[in-house]
């Protein structure tokens, strides 16, 4: 028969060992539950993986307004390039102008120092400042009237060359501010890239590709529009939406314009110059490039302007789809219209 033994009773010095061992319990059954040390990223709590996936698609949307910037500053300093070089080449033939016209009146002078003295009204022709001369009325009457032609022509001439040269420094400063712009704005897309990537490749794989899934519709069944359906608003409307599906499968990258690879507003640009119609680099200038059309009013063709601050852009070719190129990595594509916010819908 078993034996029952009674539980003998003691003191104090017991009872505080049984708590020591009751927390250490407490405590490897903690370490337990914990994931170790060493254990896969993945085992993170769902909330952080979520923000760095949020951040991930704030970072990119803030590299596509900082992109659009840069697009929009890199176009003003081609232009002020090309507008530059053009005051160049104009201030020089106004340099040249007035150098055949000190020419023709220095051969004047010196067929009069041979002939035995130089009238001072011709010395004063040829001095830096003719003008000066001119500011005395009185001195006029010893100019016949040839010489004071060819003096009025020459101080004409000369002050148009010193508004060029003014015009064209003013520009040449306006094209460095452009290119120091350009400079800033690259430097912030690649910041937040740089940044967005290195949060990606943080994350899990498992945790990467399913946002990759859910960011990317490559492939995705029925996203392909027929393109027998609904028509576009004109020919020119018709040809750009050829060379936007055209452009389908091809790269994303900032700052780029075609042909072989494209950021939102220069896919739509590229596109509709291959329909010969010219439109703004940028998605804000390109959002009144055109009349606006109500939104149940959309046809091929059209710009769709995305978020209040017309940051992205794409163009509708029917059936519910725009054609637009996303963001880095990513590749121009087919999305439903209604993806993102809309602000506009433009017709060129």
């Amino acid at each position: 028969m078993a034996s029952h033994r009674r539980i003998p009773q003691h003191g104090p010095a017991t009872l505080a060992g049984v708590t020591v061992l009751s927390a250490a319990l407490a405590t490897a059954a903690a370490a337990l539950s914990a994931p170790p040390a060493s254990a896969d990223p993945a085992a993170r709590p769902a909330a952080g993986r979520g923000a760095a996936t949020a951040r991930v698609d704030v970072l990119y949307e803030q590299a596509e307004r900082a992109t659009e910037k840069y697009d929009g500053a890199d176009a003003r300093t081609r232009k002020l390039r090309a507008e530059v070089a053009d005051l160049q080449d104009r201030t020089a033939r106004a340099q040249e102008r007035v150098n055949r016209m000190r020419g023709r009146l220095g051969a004047l002078a010196a067929a009069q120092y041979r002939a035995g003295g130089m009238d001072p009204a011709l010395k004063l022709m040829l001095s830096e400042r003719p003008d000066s001369y001119l500011e005395k009325a009185s001195a006029l009457d010893r100019l016949g009237r040839h010489q004071a032609g060819r003096l009025h022509e020459l101080r004409a001439a000369q002050r148009s060359l010193e508004q060029q040269r003014r015009e064209t420094a003013a520009k040449l400063a306006e094209l460095e501010a452009s290119r120091e712009q350009v400079a800033r704005h690259k430097k912030d897309v690649q910041h937040k890239l740089a940044t967005a990537q290195r949060l990606l490749n943080a994350l899990p794989r498992a945790d990467r590709e399913a946002w990759e899934r859910s960011a990317r519709s490559e492939g995705r069944a029925g996203a392909v529009p027929d393109p027998a359906g609904s028509v576009p608003s004109s020919g020119r409307a018709a040809a750009a939406v050829a060379a936007v599906r055209a452009a389908v499968g091809s790269p994303y990258a900032w700052g780029s314009a075609g042909p072989g690879a494209f950021d939102c507003s220069g896919l739509t640009q590229w596109a509709y110059h291959r329909a010969g119609v010219s439109l703004p680099r940028t998605s804000q200038a390109q959002r009144g490039a055109g009349h606006r059309v109500p939104l149940g009013r959309i046809r091929p063709g059209d710009l769709v302007i995305y978020r209040s601050d017309a940051s992205h852009v794409g163009m509708y070719v029917g059936h519910g789809q725009v054609v637009h190129a996303p963001y880095p990595g990513a590749r121009v594509r087919y999305d439903p219209v209604g993806m993102m916010p809309i602000s506009a819908v433009t017709r060129p």
